[in-house]
């Protein structure tokens, strides 16, 4: 099925460029071929590799040096100024939003009335937390490496010994407690009894932040937010569409690459033609 929407998807770009500008076809297969990619890795791992964000934003300004067109045509510098500023718009527009998230709804509060177990265990290189019998990734608690988990404790052991002071306030391989700042690398099994949890929360994965740089240094800034409105307002269809089917969980599945991929995709195919008629629906001109 990927390959048939790939095929597709090529066939599309040959249709869209073929007669009026056939430069165009070998840029904008390699765009699409990182959208595909992007997608379906994203859908089946939930991240988005370096080599398709930064690649893409690496192939996108290289494409422009030979190929100005891609950015309208013009001198060369100029068009390169363009893919530059596309990209820096992509990676912006949402690390404000993964900034954003991180210092308002950077923190999961979690209180118990009656204390919960919590058991760290660690084998070989993974490890893993379990609180109140609910399975949680170790690893994916620290995206970035310096997120921390905190615990309120009413007692606890490691590796049997018994823990004196709470709280306990966990890296992603250290543990400082009573006092002491442990290497979680020489630790197997921690077990407490929690009275209150504070877990690290993402909004946005940097992945998708760089996808969007990517985005841009093929399209341009203006298909920047054009991508964002349409990924945004696809996610809320699909959201409001699995809560009234009574799925809920299956737009949690859905990561937000995807959807970003879909705008970009829709700009490609009429995006010009919608920017401009936005802006005339909002009575300022189609000028920019």
């Amino acid at each position: 099925m990927v390959e048939l929407l790939t095929a597709l998807l090529f066939g599309g770009v040959a249709w869209k460029f073929g007669a009026s500008a056939p430069r165009l076809i070998v840029p904008g297969v390699c765009f699409v071929s990182l959208l595909v990619v992007a997608t379906f890795v994203d859908l089946e791992h939930m991240i988005i590799p370096d080599e398709v964000s930064w690649g893409g934003v690496v192939a996108g300004i290289l494409l422009t040096v030979f190929i100005p067109e891609l950015h309208g045509g013009g001198a060369r510098l100029e068009s390169v100024g363009k893919a530059l500023l596309g990209a820096f718009a992509g990676y912006a527009t949402l690390w404000s939003v993964v900034e954003g998230g991180r210092l308002f709804f950077g923190k999961n509060r979690f209180a118990f009335d009656s204390p919960a177990e919590a058991v760290w265990t660690r084998s070989g290189d993974s490890a893993e937390l379990v609180v109140d019998g609910e399975a949680l990734d170790w690893s994916g608690l620290f995206p970035r490496g310096t997120e921390s988990v905190e615990m309120d404790f009413i007692e606890g052991h490691l590796d049997g010994t018994p823990l004196l002071k709470s709280p306990a306030v966990w890296g992603f391989e250290s543990l400082k407690v009573d006092g002491r700042t442990l290497d979680l690398n020489r630790v197997d099994r921690v077990v407490c009894r929690l009275r209150a949890l504070v877990l690290p929360r993402e909004v946005m994965g940097y992945g998708d932040v760089k996808l969007l740089a990517a985005i841009g240094a093929f399209t341009g800034w203006k298909a920047v937010f054009f991508t964002v409105m349409m990924a945004s307002s696809a996610g809320a269809l699909f959201g409001l569409a699995a809560l009234l089917v009574g799925r809920r969980e299956w737009s949690a599945k859905i990561p937000f690459g995807p959807y970003l991929a879909f705008g970009a995709l829709l700009w490609l195919a009429a995006g010009e033609h919608l920017w401009r008629a936005y802006l005339l629906f909002l009575g300022i001109g189609a000028t920019l």
